[in-house]
């Protein structure tokens, strides 16, 4: 018999499953609300409604500027997975709720390293009103991260740059 996958897994399969439909050259990520185990709203990654999409265009300028992973995204075209997802919900069905993302290489396939939510979505993630960050790292494993302590240890009072 099938062992049956358990929510958090399911949750972040989901997110992967968003991803694919992302845009961006370098990572593609996607990120899924729940709140009382029902699906709030999607994300993925890719460029404003009715702009190019890098994948459309064939380029990516922070590739083209050897950007580190983590930095200058003001010079990215596309809408990150969490900022699409937190736009999509009102901020009454993301109060409480968690937030579930997938992020994969856009070149190998691979999943991403030590995945994290950029300062910017962080901000919006805390706005919001979301609870937890369960952040996928392998098929199977996942980190928690509670948003509480993103506003416990602001990392931009110390100047952290990157993820």
């Amino acid at each position: 018999m099938e062992e049956r996958r358990d929510k958090i897994n399911y949750y972040l399969d989901l997110a992967e499953t968003v991803s694919q439909r992302g845009t961006c050259l370098r990572r593609k990520y996607g990120a899924v609300i729940v709140n009382n185990d029902e699906v709030v709203s999607t994300g993925y990654v890719g460029a404003p409604r009715g702009r190019k999409n890098c994948s459309d265009i064939g380029t990516c300028i922070r590739n083209e500027l050897n950007i580190p992973r983590g930095e200058r995204y003001e010079l990215c075209r596309s809408v990150h997975a969490e900022a699409n997802a937190i736009i999509s919900a009102s901020r009454s069905q993301m109060i409480g709720a968690d937030m579930y993302l997938a992020g994969v290489d856009a070149q190998s396939g691979e999943y991403i390293a030590n995945s994290n939510s950029c300062a910017m979505c962080k901000r919006m993630i805390i706005n919001a009103g979301i609870n937890r960050v369960f952040v996928r790292d392998t098929k199977n494993d996942y980190r928690v991260v509670n948003v509480s302590d993103w506003i416990e240890n602001d990392e931009s009072l110390t100047g952290t740059r990157g993820y």
